[in-house]
């Protein structure tokens, strides 16, 4: 969708007539989306005159297309500014041109991470993908999904322009550790005006009156046969993605409704529960490829981070293809998207859906916004891993969402465990000693799985590194009762939890995931780092936000780290509605916790930094041991 277009001689006159700002904005309201802040409006007024510089003296023909702000397939992400036309061969020719206000004095590199500078954005220095990078993904995008794009064709070149940057800080950008994305999206800077020109000129020889925008915005989206190849044996080629008993049952069924809504047009929602272990995951993955493999357009979606970046990692496997990673994205991406735009998204992790969608407060209910914009819709489920206060994710919510916008509703079960060794009997039985209710598990469970209290957080972590070295993945996790300072988050020196002399870092803050990232043995996760994730083994470091009274569990919301946002507002919750806000801090805390100690396939390892529900546990599972 285009928010402007016109030829290159009807913007030129927009601009000298100060017409192009107020017909960006009309173009966007007409979409029922607001253009942002006076300062986005400001950036554009800039930007704009920057372009104006550019075609204003140049040889590209009057009636060559000009179109500000196309929206990308599959993606809430929009396309800056677009040149159009045909080549001296009558090639069709699209100039994607990605443009930036950043200046050099607050721009510099990320050396320990792929495609990433610095720079200040949003009133501060934040991390963002480099301009080649952002380029080169946005192409990408639209030469997978646009039919158009590929069969026409329409070659798309693309380049990134930062008319603020001053030439004596190009080595940052403009440098070998961006090499790959330079080359395929140069970088122009200020002064670079006349040689940006002449790029144009060479790529637009014959004007087309817009054509091949007009083409591009209309193009049908269906995955492109390269992104097809690349997704075929990658599943197939890794052992974690077989599926089993009632895996496979979700799975064909997924794929069965996705057919049915392409045939009949009914809007279908399916709702999938499934404990900790049983493979929600896994079965996304496949459903994800399998949509694919059959020329439907579909999206993993989740709230955290973790689970979309470790699973898009195995997905590829050795080899990095670049082309699936558009196929993982947030839960945040479909504020703007259109009714039923695409054929099917896969909701993992639901419970962790939100109302708001970005952080300034957009959007009106993630649920309700993926489900408006797909056919086909699957959300995989657990009520009991909502950990944060802002979670809304409920079969409730998702049942009155769907019947609103006339979904047919099915519900499935996921049976089989990975987790625990196979055993909802463990499960049960962390219920019962978390006293999130009373199950017949309460004297222990039948099966062959490592549970053990250590009396001091260095035999923890020491054991669990001994695991890590005899089995796939081992990694020691933590509730979240410690600060997660900001300066030392890139720091592997700097130290966080502190126990005694135990002393370890948080989970890094750098671009590879943190289960899957080498030396996180080292670090210690949280639970927004784990969720939808499993280990061979797991060790957990209970902190003061849990504890054990009188025969009770109780729990501290107090004791949690000021940077943890999982019970942000709660202490005024606590002044205004006291027993709610205790009912809320009990069942996210527990949950937390339960979360975690169900992580293991094999085995869990547990430290409580009180001292009471240190001794409770190991009653607890001394009572195991003399009874199995």
């Amino acid at each position: 969708m285009l928010v402007y277009e016109n030829t290159k001689a009807g913007f030129l006159d927009g601009a000298l007539e100060a017409q192009l700002v107020p017909k960006i904005k009309q173009g966007y309201q007409s979409q029922g989306v607001g253009m942002g802040s006076p300062g986005e409006v400001r950036s554009w007024k800039n930007s704009l005159q920057y372009m104006h510089s550019v075609l204003s003296g140049s040889s590209v023909p009057s009636d060559a297309g000009v179109a500000i702000e196309l929206k990308i397939p599959l993606t809430s992400k929009r396309i800056d500014f677009l040149v159009s036309g045909y080549d001296a061969a009558d090639s069709a020719n699209v100039v994607i041109i990605e443009l930036k206000q950043w200046e050099g004095d607050s721009t510099e590199r990320v050396e320990t991470q792929d495609g990433i500078v610095k720079t200040a954005l949003g009133g501060g220095i934040r991390e963002t993908p480099h301009p080649s990078y952002q380029a080169a993904s946005y192409a990408q995008l639209l030469s997978d999904f646009n039919i158009t794009i590929r069969e026409k064709p329409i070659e798309l070149h693309i380049l990134a322009y930062l008319h603020n940057f001053e030439a004596q800080h190009r080595e940052t950008l403009d440098n070998d550790l961006y090499r790959p994305y330079i080359e395929q999206a140069p970088i122009y800077i200020r002064g670079d005006a006349k040689k940006l020109r002449a790029f144009l000129e060479s790529q637009i020889d014959v004007g087309d009156d817009r054509e091949n925008l007009y083409a591009m915005n209309e193009g049908k989206i269906r995955p492109a046969k390269s992104l097809q190849n690349s997704l075929l044996e990658m599943p197939e080629e890794r052992d974690e993605f077989t599926l089993i008993d009632s895996q496979k049952v979700v799975f064909e069924r997924a794929v069965e409704l996705t057919r049915r809504c392409r045939r009949d047009g009914q809007k279908r929602t399916l709702i999938v529960d499934g404990g900790p272990g049983t493979g929600k995951t896994v079965v996304a993955i496949n459903i994800l490829a399998e949509l694919i493999q059959n020329d439907m357009v579909a999206q993993y979606v989740s709230k955290n981070r973790a689970p979309r970046e470790v699973y898009k990692e195995k997905l590829r496997g050795d080899k990095l293809v670049k082309e699936i990673e558009h196929l993982f994205t947030g839960a945040g991406s479909f504020v703007e998207t259109e009714s039923n735009t695409l054929p099917a998204l896969i909701a993992d992790e639901a419970h962790r859906l939100n109302e708001e969608s970005t952080f300034f407060g957009r959007g009106e209910n993630q649920i309700m916004e993926i489900i408006n914009a797909a056919k086909f819709n699957v959300f995989f489920i657990d009520e009991s891993q909502r950990v944060h206060i802002d979670d809304i994710g409920s079969k409730d919510e998702i049942e009155k969402h769907a019947t609103e916008l006339g979904a047919e509703i099915e519900e499935s079960t996921l049976e089989s465990q990975f987790h625990c060794n196979g055993s909802k009997g463990y499960i049960a039985w962390v219920d019962d000693v978390l006293q999130i209710r009373h199950t017949a598990n309460a004297d222990g469970f039948d099966l062959d799985f490592d549970l053990r209290v250590f009396d001091s957080p260095e035999a923890l972590h020491a054991a669990i590194e001994a695991k890590n070295e005899q089995t796939r993945l081992s990694r020691v996790v933590a509730g979240y009762c410690w600060e997660w300072e900001k300066d030392g988050r890139a720091d592997p020196d700097a130290t966080d939890i502190e126990i005694g002399d135990y002393e370890r870092s948080w989970n890094l803050d750098d671009s590879d995931p943190w289960a899957i990232a080498e030396g996180s043995i080292d670090e210690v996760g949280c639970i927004h780092t784990c969720q939808g994730l499993e280990f061979d083994y797991v060790g957990v470091i209970i902190g003061d936000d849990l504890k054990y009274r009188d025969g009770e569990i109780i729990v501290d919301h107090e004791a949690r780290a000021s940077t943890d946002r999982s019970l942000f507002g709660i202490k005024k919750m606590f002044d205004e509605e006291p027993e709610k806000a205790a009912e809320i801090a009990e069942e996210l805390i527990k949950n937390t916790y339960r979360t975690l100690m169900t992580h293991g396939m094999n085995g869990c390892y547990l430290y409580c930094c009180d001292d009471e529900l240190q001794e409770y546990l190991g009653t607890r599972i001394e009572t195991i041991s003399t009874t199995h």
